[in-house]
């Protein structure tokens, strides 16, 4: 009789079979399989916070299944390893009647020995986690299903109110008024050469000075009179740069963003298949341990594995010491290893052979990252030059790497050589520039996720949950790669702050993910905290549910009469009116804004098309409805979704953007007598080979123009 191991994903389930070869059953749950009901609130608050779980829509073909294979078999229940992978666990085991039995395995890497290990030592359900993961799902239920609704009423559009994701909101909200009212403060750059080596202003008159604090007189004084420099001193002091720590979930979505370019969500969708296992040409595997932690700790067996590999192909001298620093953190739960690869003989010019360009890339920066911790240090040799002329003293640094250690991994730039200067140097050139102070940079994904870090909010897990739905949720926009809060963005902080300071106040987010970590430690009762937090939520809602909040916010816009619309919300939501003649207006709800404390909104004005109407030739105002923004004629009153960049290629007419039944966006010609369509939104490009109408078609890294004649496709010129 087959025992079976039940998984969450089918990857996972692949891989673990392939590695077992037969001596077990491996079946997938495909996800959760049960949790709070959609459609209804499903807490019992007056007894005791019980949760009804129900089978998710859609799962009771699964669950059939599930029970039918288990029937009268031993079941190892083998989810993540983190509170929702053990919630699984649980729900999975009170379904099938298996609660009280040793039935859960971990392993933090799908690996033959890994799997035997895990099998042979099956321990019981970890009820603390799953108590842990219970607060934390009715938390969000209590405040998403009981804020929401409020938005609702109030906007009129498909908003929804997060415990976190509200606090996030906050910070990019803040952020955005920092910037806004930054006052810039002009100050002069003042740089020189003596041949290729740079040096900088650091003192007038014996006192250090700061680059903001050079005056335009200081700097044309320093360029007109300073020709030649005495070198006062030259120091030389030793350097050591300690390898990076292995990747953590923040660090590795970090790195991924700046390095790579890769979004948070897409980072961590491909290293969850790193982990669970992919399709290769030599068999399904896996390449990387779990990648949901916040602990730099590394097995034994891993540091032994990466010693070898190290003194095999790079000698002793590049061993890195036995015991790699940690990170240290009152948050750090150390659940289980850092990110790394399975196998460290595995490298990456090996892994690009079986993986894709996006899994490849990612892996490279996993593999590189670990061996490099494991290394020694590169040691620098910084020398400090010291130069003089009356009362200014200017200072140049070199380094010079004696030894490269953890660095050999990394491509480095060609370093500046230093060469022995003589007592007195001509200066070759001075590079002065008039410069101002800039202001606090918006995040980005990468920042976003280290600020959340940083200030306790969230896990691992939840950061790029956090971030997508921000941006799904049109809070904000992503602008290259910044985020930036739009309108709506803004009015959710903003009612939030009136209505439930509590929950978008960080340092209460921060100290209730510490209490759930309490929970999960069994220091302190999940429903006891349920309760706590409800008694102070509860008397906001009471408040928000009897007051309800009115709009009525100036702005930059103005209306024809030039007064100034003022930002207001009615029974369809907001919208602009002016307090003059009374013209009422649409606004743009994800175009970016600011809202600062003297509540008045900075909104970026977006760029309308210059199109009248097709049908009539009337003005073409932009309307925000139930589906989306759309266009709306003054005159004739008809609606479009928008219009093509490129005139129809048979007739010259406008094109209509419009929207098939099955949700794709297709292009069709205004003009009734002309029968052109196409999937492709035509532009007003020539080929430059045939000379056809060229096309906008997307590709997976950016737009190009397309010739359907040639097959050919073509850069967009900026």
């Amino acid at each position: 009789m087959k025992k079976i191991i039940i998984v969450e994903s089918p990857a996972k389930a692949k891989t673990i079979k392939q590695i077992l070869k037969g001596e077990y059953d491996v079946i997938s749950s495909k996800g959760h399989v049960r949790d709070l009901p959609e459609k209804e609130f499903g807490v019992d608050i007056k007894n005791d916070f019980e949760p009804e779980f129900k089978i998710i829509d859609g799962k009771e073909k699964v669950v059939q299944e599930l029970s039918t294979k288990t029937k009268g078999k031993e079941v190892f229940l083998a989810s993540d390893m983190d509170r929702e992978g053990e919630a699984i666990a649980w729900h999975l085991a009170d379904i099938l009647g298996i609660l009280d039995k040793k039935n859960r395995i971990v392993f933090s890497e799908i690996t033959p020995q890994a799997i035997q290990k895990a099998v042979k030592s099956p321990r019981y359900i970890d009820m603390r986690k799953v108590q842990a993961q219970l607060a934390r799902r009715i938390l969000d239920r209590i405040v998403g299903y009981k804020i929401s609704p409020l938005l609702w009423k109030m906007l009129k559009a498909n908003l929804s109110a997060g415990r976190v994701q509200s606090a996030a909101l906050k910070i990019i909200c803040e952020r955005e008024i920092q910037r806004h009212r930054f006052i810039p403060k002009k100050f002069w750059k003042v740089q020189g050469y003596v041949g290729s080596l740079k040096f900088y202003l650091t003192h007038i008159d014996q006192k250090r000075v700061q680059m903001q604090d050079v005056t335009k007189e200081i700097a044309q004084d320093i360029e007109k009179n300073v020709k030649k420099l005495k070198v006062k001193q030259v120091k030389k002091r030793e350097v050591r740069k300690k390898p990076p720590l292995p990747f953590i979930t923040s660090t590795l979505q970090q790195e991924a963003a700046n390095k790579l370019g890769f979004s948070v969500n897409k980072t961590m969708q491909i290293a969850q298949q790193l982990y669970e296992g992919i399709d290769t040409p030599s068999g399904h595997k896996a390449f990387i341990t779990y990648m949901r932690t916040d602990s730099t700790r590394i097995s034994d067996y891993a540091k032994q594995m990466a010693r070898e590999y190290i003194l095999s192909n790079y000698g002793d001298k590049y061993l890195g010491t036995q015991s790699s620093p940690q990170k240290k953190g009152q948050n750090i739960q150390d659940a289980h290893e850092a990110i790394r690869p399975v196998e460290i003989s595995l490298t990456p010019d090996e892994a690009e052979k079986e993986l894709s360009k996006d899994h490849a890339k990612l892996y490279k920066l996993i593999w590189e990252r670990f061996v490099a911790s494991q290394m020694s240090e590169a040691i620098y040799e910084e020398t400090t030059i010291i130069f003089e002329c009356e009362k200014y003293m200017f200072e140049a640094k070199i380094e010079h790497r004696i030894f490269d250690g953890f660095e050999i991994l990394f491509k480095k730039e060609k370093e500046q050589q230093f060469e022995t200067l003589p007592s007195e140097v001509t200066v070759t050139k001075w590079q002065i520039e008039e410069d101002e102070t800039k202001p606090p940079s918006r995040y980005s994904e990468a920042t976003m996720v280290r600020a959340l870090e940083a200030r306790g909010i969230g896990r691992p897990s939840t950061y790029a949950t956090i971030i997508s739905t921000l941006i799904e949720r049109k809070y904000v926009i992503k602008r290259s790669q910044e985020l930036v809060p739009t309108v709506m963005g803004f009015v959710v902080n903003h009612y939030m702050e009136k209505r439930f300071p509590q929950i978008i106040d960080l340092e209460f987010t921060a100290r209730m993910e510490e209490a759930l970590d309490q929970v999960e430690q069994g220091q302190k009762d999940y429903r006891k905290l349920l309760k706590e937090f409800y008694e102070q939520f509860s008397k906001y809602l009471d408040d928000a549910q009897k007051q309800w909040l009115s709009i009525d916010i100036p702005t930059n816009l103005k209306c024809d009469c030039a007064e100034e619309y003022r930002l207001k919300v009615g029974r369809y939501g907001l919208y602009l009116s002016c307090p003059k003649c009374s013209k009422t207006n649409s606004v743009v709800l994800d175009s970016p804004a600011v809202l600062d404390d003297k509540m008045y909104f900075q909104i970026e004005k977006q760029d309308s098309p210059q199109m009248t109407c097709p049908s009539c030739g009337g003005e073409l105002q932009q309307m925000d409805g139930k589906f989306g923004r759309y266009l709306k004629c003054k005159n004739c009153g008809r609606n479009y979704t928008g219009f093509a960049r490129g005139k129809c290629p048979k007739c010259s007419s406008a094109v209509e953007k419009k929207i098939s039944k099955n949700k794709k966006v297709f292009f069709k010609c205004t003009n009734q007598n002309c029968d052109f369509i196409s999937w492709l939104e035509p532009s007003d490009e020539k080929c430059p080979e045939c000379s056809q109408n060229l096309y906008y078609k997307k590709t997976r890294s950016k737009e190009v123009l397309y010739c359907q004649n040639c097959k050919k496709s073509f850069s967009i010129k900026k």
